[in-house]
């Protein structure tokens, strides 16, 4: 039996994600804070870390300074020593628009040359912006019994969902015998979890092949069904791709609820809290006579003196005497002022919210933002980093405020719902 240790992962961290719009501003997808203390990132590594898998190449593009610093050498997923290691691999070509990878399959193929470098038995593929638990061992195990050319992580979802995603028709046997690419008239609700294992000598045949099929769900899953053996892998767990403001909320809530299927401690999920360049030791969190937490995480570093309830506190976090934070989530370093409100929002590090301010005012959650309808629409609204909403001011709800937005960016004491500042 070969040994699941000489499967090399490759991981692909290098999309815009711009549906995230500006929690993406100065960060690539996979560097967006998550739960408190994590970055979405943390939870494909740990994943990978835990199935005992030691070689991983992670390919960036998109704004990728933030993702390269908490990435460091990979020690803190244990990708240091002399059979193991964590290699950064950039765009090879230029730095304009034009010379960006242009699909996932053109990604890999630009980094061929670490596939050569690097034989192996099987190439796992990754994306670094999903929220899930998964044993790639397991995996492994069933794509060499069914010997598989490629073997494709995949789960039910809601048909409403399924043109988000890649979607396959199998036979009684698991086998993909129809694929369709987010399809508008689905025949299916299998989804494509975004996680393939490939014959390590198949993958580098394909890519040779037809340096026109750039994508891997457009172009190499379609061929190798149609031609040769690939297999679903079923998967029964928690996934979620948290590529819009809505789902990235949703999953924050997750976490925090009660029986919750999302528990980062218990899965083994490890982070770099060194990354920011702030200790990792913070003073545990501390709490006024007069605080209120209710259904919360709160985070080393906090100091809570008003009411928290049903949010998501990163280290730092302060919440004065009087404010009332709701279901909402607050980067690192957030001060909350005396007596201000903060309803169903999500706030980029370091925004300051002096007090007698509101930001999630009314009850109208319908009129979606005038700029981006598409990014929020369900009530959320957005403030970036280092924003500062200035006292007596009020934010309606599906807001965007962007970063480094201070007093004289403001138009007046009323944010009206839907706008951006």
């Amino acid at each position: 039996m070969r040994n699941k240790k000489e499967a090399l992962v490759l991981l692909l961290a290098g999309g815009v994600g711009s549906r995230l719009n500006i929690l993406v501003q100065s960060r690539a997808k996979p560097a967006v804070p998550f739960a408190g203390m994590y970055r979405i990132i943390d939870f494909s590594l740990s994943n990978v870390m835990n199935s005992g898998l030691t070689k991983v190449g992670v390919l960036t593009q998109y704004k990728p300074l933030s993702l390269m610093r908490h990435l460091g050498t990979g020690e803190a997923w244990d990708f240091t020593g002399r059979s193991r290691g964590l290699k950064i691999l950039p765009p090879h070509t230029g730095f304009q628009d034009s010379d960006w990878y242009k699909g996932t399959a053109d990604a890999v193929r630009q980094n061929i040359d670490f596939l050569e470098k690097n034989p192996a038995d099987e190439v796992i593929l990754l994306s670094g912006d999903h929220i899930y638990n998964m044993d790639f061992d397991a995996m492994l195990e069933c794509h060499r019994f069914k010997k598989a050319d490629v073997t494709i992580g995949m789960m039910v979802v809601p048909m409403s969902e399924i043109h988000q995603f890649g979607a396959g028709i199998i036979d009684d046997e698991n086998r993909i015998i129809d694929w369709e690419e987010k399809p508008e008239n689905p025949k299916t609700n299998l989804a494509s979890m975004g996680i393939y294992v490939f014959d390590y000598k198949y993958l580098l045949n394909s890519l040779y092949k037809d340096r026109e099929e750039v994508d891997f769900g457009l172009h190499i899953l379609p061929r190798a069904i149609a031609e040769d053996n690939v297999f679903a892998y079923p998967f029964y767990g928690y996934w979620r791709d948290v590529g819009t403001i809505q789902s990235y909320w949703e999953a924050n809530m997750d976490v925090i609820r009660k029986n919750s299927p999302i528990s980062p401690e218990a899965w083994g999920i490890r982070t770099n809290v060194e990354a920011d360049g702030r200790p990792a030791d913070r003073a545990p969190a501390r709490y006024g006579n007069n605080a209120r937490v209710r259904s919360s995480m709160i985070s080393a570093g906090c100091i809570i003196r008003g009411t928290v309830e049903n949010s998501v506190l990163a280290p730092g976090v302060v919440v004065e005497e009087g404010a009332v934070v709701r279901d909402s989530i607050l980067f690192a370093d957030c001060v909350v002022g005396k007596n201000s409100v903060v309803d169903l929002a999500i706030f980029d590090k370091r925004v300051q919210v002096d007090g007698d301010a509101s930001v999630g005012v009314g009850t109208n959650h319908t009129v979606p933002n005038i700029e981006n309808p598409k990014h929020l629409y369900t009530g959320i609204s957005l403030v970036g980093k280092d924003a500062c909403i200035p006292s007596g001011v009020s934010v309606g709800r599906n807001c965007i405020i962007n970063s480094m937005t201070s007093g004289a960016g403001f138009p007046g004491k009323e944010v009206e719902d839907g706008c951006t500042v």
